[in-house]
């Protein structure tokens, strides 16, 4: 089976319409497309959410495309939640009103000591000048701060699935600043994969950094993927499109990296 449930569209800050994406996924051979845009609840300031006004409008657009599609392809409405500590919560009771079919759960907001929120993935200037103005340029404590806030996000909510596990990674590649061999990191890691476990959290595989340029892995790096794996860990494979021509980016390459499961 070939399904995809991390997909935005213009409901959030994606490029392209629902529509348009559906009919991308039947021609591409998808079973299963799963639309996921950004949420926040309670009311989000942010403009790449879906704002909590909205989302009745956004599942109900959803349900008619499923509608449409039936039997061609099966369409699931989910959203992208995000834990910001302090603000917002990737919890089931608080969108369970809207029936939604899942929840990925992410963390793109680091919150500091100093109650500022520095943006994992927006830009490398951006996430530059927020460790130098709110981690004392300190790259480690601001990694530190984002596995502690991802842990944070997996024991205490209820959600289905853990987004982009070491969004962190992101602009390391290509602006390195920290280790990801050093022996502090991979206890991150560890840490992070045990509270995943114990949570019984699904991790997702998720090529969007390399559909955009960034990386050449996914998330969660190889390494990282076998620490997940060694606690148990289940995954899915998915994709993080903002366009219809990303759906299955590097799906060739991961199709065989692990054993997936499917969302019912």
């Amino acid at each position: 089976m070939k399904a995809n449930y991390h997909t935005h569209s213009t409901w959030c800050d994606g490029v392209d319409t629902p529509e348009v994406i559906a009919e991308a996924a039947v021609k591409a051979g998808f079973d299963v497309l799963g639309f996921s845009s950004h949420a926040m609840i309670p009311e989000s300031c942010y403009d790449w959410v879906v704002s909590a006004g909205n989302i009745e409008s956004y599942m109900k657009d959803l349900r008619a495309l499923a509608e449409r599609f039936k039997g061609t392809l099966k369409i699931l409405c989910g959203v992208e939640a995000d834990y910001v500590r302090e603000e917002s919560a990737p919890d089931r009771a608080l969108f369970s009103s809207y029936g939604v079919d899942y929840i990925i759960g992410s963390v793109h907001l680091v919150r500091a000591d100093d109650g500022a929120l520095v943006p994992v993935d927006a830009s490398p200037e951006s996430l530059m000048a927020g460790i130098r103005d709110h981690f004392s340029g300190n790259a480690e404590a601001f990694v530190r701060a984002y596995f502690q806030q991802e842990r944070e996000m997996l024991s205490s909510f209820d959600f289905d699935i853990a987004g982009h596990l070491d969004l962190v990674r992101k602009f390391n590649s290509r602006h390195p600043y920290f280790d990801e061999s050093a022996s502090w990191y991979l206890k991150e890691l560890e840490l992070t994969a045990e509270a995943a476990a114990k949570a019984g959290r699904i991790v997702e595989v998720n090529t969007g950094a390399i559909s955009r340029g960034w990386l050449d892995d996914a998330y969660p790096s190889k390494s990282f993927r076998e620490i997940l794996r060694s606690c148990g860990v289940k995954f899915v494979l998915n994709s993080d499109a903002h366009s219809s021509s990303a759906l299955d980016c590097a799906f060739d390459r991961f199709a065989d990296a692990e054993e997936y499961i499917f969302l019912p």
